[in-house]
C-alpha cells in the first residue's frame, strides 16, 4: 500500500477508534496499539505536506500557537430556558403547551440538563466545520480549533452507506447540532489538585473550568484538559426525521454523543415520574447536572408553539434541589479580598456533595456566624447554592459538643496585621491597609487590568501573581514600566511577552470614567464611576471634590463620598496619579464626550427593550447616560418611558400598558435628543 492510501485509512480507523472510546466507550484496541496508529499518521503526515487536513485525528492535540476568537452570528439564535423549580410550574407549562396545541395529543421528550458550556456545531458534507459559544444569543466566538481537540466530539461523519456502525439515514449537506460542552468530574477533581499544589486559584465547580478551558488561546491546553461534550438538538433543512427524540437517536447512529438518560413520555405523571428517578441517578453520572429539560417532540408542534422575546414556549427546564449534606466545622480562616473586606471561610471534614468533594464553605461575614451561633466542632448543615458554591444553611445543636468554643471574629489582618474597622451601614470588617496589604495590591492590580476597566486583557490573575513575587509590579503604575525582557523567560516567550506590553500600552487609550473604576476607590462601582467622571469632567477636579459637592451628585452617599476623599488624601494614591499621568492614561474626558454630554434625561430612569437598528443597547444605555439619564433594568411606576426596538418583549408591553408608561420608538428617542 502506498502511503497516501495508507494516511486515508488510518484517518479512518482512528476516527472509528475515536467513536468508539470516547462516545460508545467500547474500546476495541489497547491504547498502546491507538498510540502506534497514531505516530504512524503524524510521521506520514510530516512527509506529505500536500495531505494536510485541519479534520486529520493528529489535530487532536491542539497547538500552542495563541488564537484570536472572532465573534460569529448565529444562523439559529441560540435563546436560553425558562426555569422552574416545583412540580406546580411544570404542570402549567404542560397546560400551556395543551392549550396553544388546542387539545392536540402531544409527546414530550426529557432529557439531562448538563451543566456546563452551550456549544453550536456546524457540520458540511459530513465535516466539522464551524464551533461557536452561546455567547449572547445573537453572536458568539468561534472557538473551533479547541473543540476539535474534544475526542468525544466527531471530526468527520463516516459514509452513511457501507458501514455498520454508522448505519443510518444520509446526513443533510449542511446542518447545525447543539449540546453542552462539560468537564467530567474526575477530570475537575485532579486538575483543582494539581492547582491546590500549585498553589493556584481553585475553579469553583466543572462548569467554569469547561468554560475557562474552552476560551483558552492555546487549544494544546484545551486537549490537556480531556473535556468531553454532550449533544442535544439537531437544527437544519431537511433533517431526517419530523421528531426531535427521533432526530437525535439518528445522530446518535453518525457518530454524536448523546445522553442514555433521554426518554419520550406522554403524561404529566411520567414526566413527574422521569424527574424523580433522576433527581437520585444524576449523582452517579460522570458529568455536572442541575436538572431536567422538557421539549415537545414534534417539531411541527414546536414551531407552531413559538417563541417568547427570550425563550421557546415548546420546552422549558426544571432545576433539582441544591442537595444538602452535614458535616463537622473544625475551623474557621480569613480570607482578605480586593476591597480590603475580610471573609470568614468554614473549614469543615471532606464531604460529598453534588459530585464534588467539599471541605470549605464561605460565611460571608460577622453577623453571619452569630446568626448560627457558630462554635468550632459544630455539625453543620452544607448546599450548594445554585449547585456551585458551597454554603451553610444552619446546625445540628444536638450533636455540639459540650467543650466547643464559639468562633470569635478575628480583630486583625491576617495578612498584614492592620487592626480591622467597620464602615457604617457595612456588614464586613475591612482591613484598611490598602496601600501595604499583599492581597489588596494585587486584587487592586487585578481589578485594574480587568475588561470592564482598562481591558488589558493578555494579563491575568496568575501572571499579576507571578509578576508581584518577581517584584516586577507592587502597583498599578508598575505596570507601565514593564519591559519585554523582562518577562520573555529564557527567550521563548517572546511572542506573548510583546502581546503584553502591546496590550498595556494600548490601555492608555481606555476612557476617563474607565480609568476612573479601574483605580479601584473602595465603594467606587462602574456606574458611580460614570457619574464621577462626567460630573467633574477630569481627575484634578475629582481630586479636589468636597464631601458637600460629591454628596450632591445623584447616587453619591456619605460613605461613597468620605471613600474618594480619603483616597485622594493618601500620598501613595496620588504619586500612582501622577505617574498614570505620565505614561499617557486618559484623565480627563475627550472633547466627543463633553461635546455630546447634555442634561436632556436629567432625572429620568429608563428601560431598555427590543433589538435596534441604528445603535446598540449598550451604545444606547451609554447615550442615555451622557445626556443624564439613569438605565434601569425593570419597569415600575417610577420608569420615565421605555426605549423600543423590534421583539420588545410581551412582559414588559403589557406591564408598561398597565402602568401607562410612555413606549417610546427609536426613532422618536433619537429626535428627542438633536
Amino acid at each position: 500500500m502506498d502511503e497516501i492510501k495508507r494516511i486515508e485509512q488510518l484517518r479512518k480507523e482512528l476516527h472509528e477508534h475515536n467513536y468508539r472510546y470516547y462516545v460508545l466507550n467500547q474500546p476495541t484496541i489497547g491504547d498502546q496499539d491507538f498510540d502506534f496508529m497514531m505516530h504512524e499518521l503524524q510521521d506520514l503526515e510530516a512527509r506529505h505536506p500536500e495531505m494536510a487536513d485541519e479534520n486529520s485525528p493528529t489535530q487532536r492535540v491542539g497547538s500552542d500557537l495563541n488564537a484570536e476568537f472572532r465573534q460569529v452570528e448565529h444562523k439559529y439564535p441560540m435563546l436560553s430556558l425558562a426555569n422552574t423549580y416545583n412540580e406546580q410550574d411544570v404542570a402549567d407549562w404542560y397546560e400551556s403547551v395543551k392549550k396553544g396545541l388546542a387539545g392536540e395529543d402531544f409527546e414530550v421528550c426529557c432529557e439531562m440538563k448538563y451543566d456546563g458550556l452551550s456549544i453550536s456545531l456546524t457540520y458540511v458534507d459530513g465535516r466539522l466545520t464551524q464551533a461557536v459559544t452561546r455567547g449572547d444569543g445573537v453572536h458568539g466566538d468561534d472557538v473551533t480549533a479547541n473543540v476539535k481537540t474534544i475526542r468525544s466530539i466527531p471530526l468527520v461523519l463516516a459514509p452513511p452507506a457501507g458501514n455498520d456502525l454508522f448505519a443510518a439515514p444520509p446526513y443533510p449537506r449542511e446542518f447545525e447540532i447543539r449540546g453542552e460542552i462539560l468537564m467530567p468530574w474526575a477530570v475537575f477533581e485532579r486538575l483543582n489538585k494539581e492547582r491546590e499544589e500549585a498553589e493556584e486559584p481553585l475553579f469553583a465547580n466543572p462548569r467554569n473550568a469547561a468554560s475557562g478551558t474552552l476560551k483558552s488561546q492555546k487549544s494544546s491546553l484545551v486537549a490537556s484538559r480531556q473535556l468531553d461534550a454532550y449533544l442535544y438538538y439537531l437544527l437544519g433543512e431537511q433533517l431526517p426525521a419530523e421528531g426531535h427524540y427521533e432526530n437525535l437517536e439518528i445522530a446518535r447512529q453518525w457518530g454524536f454523543k448523546i445522553s442514555e438518560g433521554m426518554k419520550k413520555v406522554k403524561t404529566l405523571q411520567q414526566i413527574y415520574d422521569f424527574i424523580n428517578y433522576w433527581d437520585k441517578a444524576r449523582k452517579s453520572l460522570p458529568v455536572a447536572t442541575d436538572g431536567i429539560v422538557l421539549k415537545v417532540n414534534s417539531l411541527r408542534q414546536q414551531r407552531s408553539l413559538g417563541f417568547t422575546a427570550k425563550s421557546p414556549r415548546w420546552a422549558i427546564a426544571y432545576k433539582f434541589k441544591a442537595e444538602r449534606v452535614c458535616t463537622r466545622l473544625n475551623e474557621v480562616t480569613y480570607q482578605v479580598g480586593r476591597t480590603g473586606a475580610v471573609t470568614p471561610v468554614a473549614n469543615m471534614d471532606p464531604v460529598q456533595l453534588a459530585g464534588t468533594t467539599v471541605k470549605r464553605a464561605t460565611l460571608n461575614n460577622e453577623d453571619f456566624i452569630r446568626s448560627f451561633d457558630l462554635h468550632i466542632g459544630d455539625y453543620v448543615y452544607v448546599e450548594k447554592g445554585g449547585e456551585i458554591i458551597p454554603k451553610i444553611v444552619g446546625v445540628d445543636i444536638a450533636q455540639r459538643p459540650i467543650v466547643a468554643q464559639p468562633v470569635a471574629f478575628i480583630k486583625r489582618c491576617p495578612e498584614c496585621g492592620t487592626p480591622l474597622v467597620r464602615y457604617e451601614g457595612e456588614a464586613a470588617w475591612y482591613c484598611p491597609n490598602d496601600t501595604g496589604c499583599p492581597p489588596q495590591i494585587k486584587g487592586r492590580i487585578e481589578h485594574f487590568i480587568a475588561r470592564k476597566a482598562m481591558n488589558i486583557d493578555s494579563l491575568g490573575p496568575e501572571t499579576v501573581d507571578d509578576y508581584y513575587r518577581q517584584g516586577l509590579i507592587k502597583n498599578v503604575a508598575d505596570l507601565y514600566q514593564i519591559e519585554v525582557q523582562q518577562i520573555n523567560g529564557d527567550g521563548s516567550r517572546t511572542k506573548s511577552a510583546q502581546r503584553i506590553v502591546n496590550g498595556i500600552a494600548a490601555s492608555k487609550q481606555v476612557p476617563f470614567e474607565r480609568v476612573v473604576f479601574a483605580l479601584g476607590i473602595r465603594f467606587v462601582g462602574e456606574t458611580s464611576a460614570k457619574l464621577l467622571a462626567r460630573h467633574f469632567k477630569n481627575i484634578d477636579a475629582l481630586m479636589n471634590a468636597g464631601l458637600e459637592e460629591l454628596q450632591e451628585i445623584e447616587g453619591i452617599g456619605e460613605v461613597m463620598a468620605k471613600s474618594i476623599i480619603t483616597y485622594f488624601h493618601d500620598e501613595k494614591n496620588l504619586d500612582i496619579i501622577r505617574r498614570l499621568r505620565e505614561y499617557g492614561l486618559q484623565m480627563e474626558l475627550s472633547e466627543e464626550q463633553t461635546a455630546a454630554a447634555s442634561d436632556k434625561l436629567a432625572g429620568q430612569s429608563i428601560v431598555i427593550s427590543g433589538v435596534f437598528a441604528r445603535h446598540s443597547r449598550d451604545e444606547y444605555k451609554a447615550i442615555i447616560e451622557q445626556n443624564g439619564g439613569k438605565n434601569v433594568g425593570s419597569i415600575s411606576s417610577k420608569t420615565s418611558f421605555i426605549l423600543a426596538g423590534e421583539n420588545m418583549g410581551p412582559s414588559k408591553l403589557q406591564k408598561a400598558e398597565k402602568l401607562g408608561i410612555r413606549i417610546m420608538s427609536e426613532e422618536e428617542f433619537l429626535q428627542l435628543l438633536e
